[in-house]
């Protein structure tokens, strides 16, 4: 786990931790004592009993009661300096500090009570499980985010397969499958009006359903007032991924105690790949009905430069996050979360190399159904971008809002109710 520097520059906090993580642990699975005359004696600080916790929720709650005793990772990341501020953990908190975790992997590889010790602390992998939690808690509707945790890949996988046939099937009805090159005009095969339509009702129901998950969950955490600097400090941490660092700004423990950057950066290849995109889309709807300058557009003009940096954005950083994510260390994890991160990380994949192969192809004679593939994966990702890794990129932002708010708000512990 830790090296031996590491090792040995604890050893005087850790000696004087262990006896208190163990009757923090002990005090938090136990309820209040009732003697024989019914009064009941009150611990000596008000503890939730985990025991009436959901099991994955009760299982943070206990680490952090541990963690709280040695607080040797408090400069890690956020998630620590959060824990301090609390004496007890409810489900809100836990949801909470759970978003607020970015799985760098420095408390697990610098944890003396992680397993093998009995005391079994792996704050990643309980925190993995309950964000994978929250994402069905707080989804909307419940049961897609439910049916989207359990068969992420395959759903995704299904979706695309499925909207980019009914597409072709549509186009093949009229006889246009296969034809003459358009020389790249997409609305020749779809009516822009109707491609408007379709994508605009896919968009807003994206929009909707994920702005009705982070409200939710956004009310759960009952953050209080929001000031211009808590919103300037928790953009800022959430552009930059500041807390994928480590707490040292090296990065990830990605192999044992190596760090990289290896996973901001492709987050951030990733991030920039999907802005990209959006700003081309952005741009030709400008260009449509502001300048009145219709597709298709040369190879050289703005939308088509922008979409085709987004193209290589979203192939690189996809492609670096799946090869993490395949080699991680399972106890830094959750497999249940496998097939749902997987499957966002596929449909970035496939929106960018259909893209990329319909830019390639667009004057040729399969251009149609070319199009058909690359709309029906662009559909399936709007479609289940509200219940999976892209929701989850949304509740950390709230979370580090929260988080930045707490700091300028020292007397407004949550120290079980408001």
């Amino acid at each position: 786990m830790r090296s031996p520097d590491a090792l040995t520059a604890a050893a005087p906090r850790a000696a004087g931790a262990a006896s208190a993580a163990a009757v923090t642990s002990a005090a938090v699975t136990s309820a209040a004592v009732t003697p024989a005359n019914g009064a009941a004696t009150a611990p000596a600080a008000r503890v939730i009993p985990i025991r009436a916790l959901d099991g994955n929720t009760a299982e943070v709650a206990r680490q952090m009661q541990i963690c709280n005793a040695c607080r040797y990772c408090e400069g890690f990341c956020a998630v620590f300096p959060a824990m301090t501020r609390r004496l007890e953990f409810g489900a809100a908190d836990v949801a909470y500090l759970a978003n607020l975790c970015h799985n760098c992997g420095a408390c697990y590889h610098a944890c003396q009570y992680a397993p093998p010790h009995e005391f079994a602390v792996n704050v990643p992998r309980a925190m993995a499980r309950v964000r994978l939690n929250s994402y069905a808690q707080f989804a909307w509707p419940a049961p897609l985010g439910a049916a989207y945790r359990a068969n992420g890949l395959v759903l995704s996988l299904a979706l695309s397969v499925g909207l980019a046939l009914f597409l072709a099937l549509a186009i093949a009805a009229t006889g246009g499958l296969v034809h003459a090159p358009l020389a790249g005009n997409f609305y020749a095969v779809f009516p822009h009006n109707l491609l408007a339509a379709m994508f605009g009702a896919v968009f807003g129901w994206a929009v909707l359903a994920l702005g009705m998950g982070v409200r939710r969950f956004w009310r759960e955490l009952a953050p209080g007032g929001i000031s211009t600097a808590a919103g300037a400090e928790a953009a800022s941490a959430a552009v930059t991924l500041r807390y994928l660092g480590g707490g040292h700004g090296d990065g990830c423990n990605e192999a044992d105690d190596a760090f990289s950057l290896a996973r901001r950066r492709f987050h951030h290849l990733t991030a920039g790949g999907f802005m990209a995109c959006f700003a081309a889309t952005g741009v030709a709807t400008l260009y449509h009905y502001l300048l009145d300058l219709h597709a298709p557009y040369a190879l050289t003009s703005l939308p088509v430069l922008l979409g085709t940096a987004g193209g290589i954005g979203l192939l690189i950083g996809p492609a670096g996050l799946l090869w993490l994510n395949l080699r991680r260390d399972p106890q830094r994890g959750d497999p249940a979360q496998r097939p749902m991160d997987r499957g966002f990380i596929a449909l970035l994949l496939l929106t960018s190399a259909t893209g990329l192969g319909l830019l390639a192809g667009r004057d040729g004679p399969a251009m149609a159904l070319l199009l058909a593939l690359h709309l029906g994966v662009v559909m399936a990702l709007f479609l289940t971008l509200p219940y999976g890794k892209f929701a989850h990129g949304m509740f950390r932002c709230a979370a580090l809002l929260k988080h930045a708010i707490e700091k300028r708000q020292p007397d407004r512990l949550r120290l079980g109710a408001d």
